[in-house]
C-alpha cells in the first residue's frame, strides 16, 4: 500500500510540473520581467491601459518601480489634436532613453491613425492598432531586437474586419473605477478623427457589464465612472439601450455611486435625466459636449443638434436636479467661426446655468471635412477666445462652489497624492478635509459640513458633520 501511495504521489507531482510548464508555454508566462506604462488622453485610454497592465501582470510581468529599467514599455497614445500627437512622440523618445534595451510597444489613437510615423521613431518595437491591442500578450513572443513590427487593421471600408470591443473595468490611481461600456463613433463630425481612430460604434452586453460592476464591487469599489467614446449610442451591437444599461447597473449591490462621463445632447433623453434624478446610485453630475453656441458653427461642425435643444437639456436637468454639476465641452477657433459666431457662443454660455467649461482650441486634423471650410482662425485669436471662456468658466465654478458653503454633503474620500485627505460630493464638488482627531480612510463615504474655499480656490474645505 505504501509503495502505491509513493508511486501515486510521484505521478501526481509529475503531472503538476508538466501542467505548470505547459501553462508557462501556452499562456506565455514571463517570469521576473518588468513592464512600464505611459498613457495619454481620455479616461477611456486610461481604463484600457489598466486592463492591458492587468493582462501583463497575469502573464508574469510586474510593474517597474521608479528608477528601474523595464523589459517592455507600453505607450497608449492620443490623437485628438496635433498637440496630442506631439506629446505622444515626445513621450516615446523620452521612454526609449529612460529604458535602454526595452521593447517599446505603442498603441492608441495615434498608432491607429499614423502607424508608419510611429514605427519610424527609433526604439519602437511594436505598433498595435485598436483591434490588436487587446491581444498584446500574443505579440510578445515575436519581439526581436532591431526590428519594428506593425499590426494595425483598418477600422472602416471594405478591408475592415468585424470591430473588436475590448472590455475594461479598472481602478484608477485614486478611488474611482472606470467601466468601459462602448467604443467607436458613427457621427463623423467635420473636425474630428475619432471615428477613424476608434472605428464604428460597438458595445458590450448589459449582462457582461453588470458582471464587471459586480466584480468591481466585490473588490471594494464604491464609485464607477461609465466611459466610452459615444456612450449614449450604446446598443448598436446588442440591440439594447443606454437607458436599459443604467437601470440594470443601478441594481448592483455594493456600488454607491455611478458617474456618466459624457453624453451627446441629442442622446440625453428626458427619461435618462429623470432616471438620474430619482436613482439610488447615479449622481447629479453631467458632462455634455456643446462645442459651439452658434447654430451656424454647429452646422459647419456637422453636429446633430442646435443651441435651442442644448438649452432645453440644461434647463430640464436643473428643473429636476437644481444642484446638479454640469460640465460643458467647447471648441474655439473652428474654421469659419467669425467674431460674431464666438460672441454668440459666449453669450449663450453666459446665459446657461452650467458649472464648468472644458475649452479646446480647434486643431486641424488630416482627412477631416473641416479642412474644406474657408476662414481659418489665427492662433492668437484662438488663444484670446479660450481665455475669455476660461474666465467665464472660473466664475461659474466659483459661484457653484460658494453656493454650497454651510451645507452638509456626503463625500467619498480619496487617498491623496499629497496634502490633505480630499474627496468629492455627489454633485462633484471637490472637498479638502480639515484636520481631525478621527482617522480618515480612503474609499469611505462620510457626512461633511462644507466651509469656505481653500487657499487656491480649487476646493471647499470640510469637517466631519457631528450632527
Amino acid at each position: 500500500m505504501s509503495e502505491f501511495i509513493w508511486l501515486f504521489a510521484r505521478v501526481t507531482l509529475f503531472l503538476h510540473i508538466e501542467s505548470f510548464w505547459q501553462r508557462m508555454t501556452d499562456e506565455k508566462v514571463f517570469v521576473d520581467k518588468k513592464a512600464a506604462y505611459y498613457t495619454l488622453g481620455c479616461k477611456l485610454n486610461f481604463s484600457e491601459a489598466s486592463s492591458i497592465g492587468r493582462s501583463l501582470q497575469e502573464a508574469g510581468f510586474r510593474t517597474a518601480r521608479a528608477g528601474e529599467t523595464a523589459d517592455i514599455v507600453v505607450v497608449s497614445t492620443c490623437s485628438v489634436t496635433e498637440v496630442a500627437d506631439r506629446k505622444g512622440r515626445q513621450a516615446i523618445h523620452r521612454l526609449v532613453r529612460q529604458h535602454p534595451g526595452a521593447h517599446v510597444i505603442v498603441t492608441g489613437c495615434y498608432a491607429q491613425l499614423k502607424p508608419d510615423e510611429v514605427a519610424a521613431i527609433p526604439g519602437v518595437s511594436l505598433v498595435l492598432g485598436q483591434n490588436e491591442k487587446s491581444q498584446l500578450r500574443e505579440f510578445l513572443d515575436g519581439l526581436a531586437e532591431h526590428q519594428t513590427r506593425t499590426f494595425v487593421s483598418p477600422l472602416w471600408g471594405k478591408e475592415a474586419g468585424a470591430p473588436v470591443f475590448m472590455p475594461s473595468c479598472s481602478q484608477g490611481d485614486r478611488t474611482r473605477w472606470w467601466l468601459k461600456v462602448q467604443d467607436g463613433c458613427d457621427y463623423f463630425c467635420s473636425y474630428c478623427t475619432i471615428p477613424h481612430a476608434r472605428g464604428r460604434s460597438r458595445n458590450g452586453s448589459i449582462s457582461s457589464l453588470v458582471r464587471q460592476a459586480e466584480e468591481a464591487a466585490a473588490q471594494g469599489a464604491k464609485e464607477i465612472v461609465i466611459t466610452g467614446v459615444n456612450i449614449g449610442d450604446f446598443g448598436k451591437t446588442t440591440g439594447e439601450s443606454f437607458s436599459d444599461l443604467i437601470h440594470a447597473l443601478d441594481n448592483v449591490e455594493g456600488i454607491s455611486r455611478y458617474r456618466i462621463s459624457s453624453l451627446e445632447p441629442d442622446l440625453l433623453t428626458d427619461d435618462i435625466i429623470d432616471f438620474v434624478a430619482h436613482s439610488r446610485t447615479f449622481m447629479p453630475h453631467f458632462h455634455i459636449p456643446l462645442q459651439s453656441g452658434s447654430d451656424e458653427v454647429l452646422r459647419l461642425m456637422r453636429r446633430r443638434y442646435d443651441s435651442a435643444l442644448f438649452r432645453q437639456k440644461v434647463e430640464r436637468i436643473k428643473a429636476v436636479m437644481p444642484d446638479a454639476f454640469i460640465g460643458v465641452d467647447v471648441i474655439v477657433g473652428m474654421r469659419g467661426e467669425t467674431d460674431e459666431h464666438f460672441n454668440q457662443t459666449y453669450s449663450f454660455l453666459h446665459s446657461l446655468d452650467v458649472t464648468q467649461l472644458h475649452v479646446f482650441s480647434y486643431s486641424e486634423r488630416p482627412g477631416t471635412a473641416a479642412l474644406k471650410i474657408d476662414g481659418a482662425v489665427a492662433s492668437a485669436e484662438k488663444h484670446r477666445r479660450s481665455e475669455l471662456l476660461l474666465a467665464l468658466s472660473n466664475k461659474k465654478t466659483y459661484d457653484f462652489y460658494t453656493a454650497h458653503v454651510g451645507r452638509t454633503a456626503t463625500v467619498l474620500l480619496e487617498h491623496p497624492k499629497r496634502g490633505a485627505m480630499a474627496g468629492f460630493t455627489d454633485n462633484y464638488i471637490r472637498v479638502e478635509m480639515a484636520p481631525t482627531s478621527v482617522p480618515l480612510k480612503d474609499n469611505t463615504l462620510v457626512r461633511v459640513r462644507l466651509s469656505n474655499l481653500n487657499a487656491d480656490g480649487t476646493a471647499l474645505t470640510g469637517m466631519i458633520d457631528s450632527e
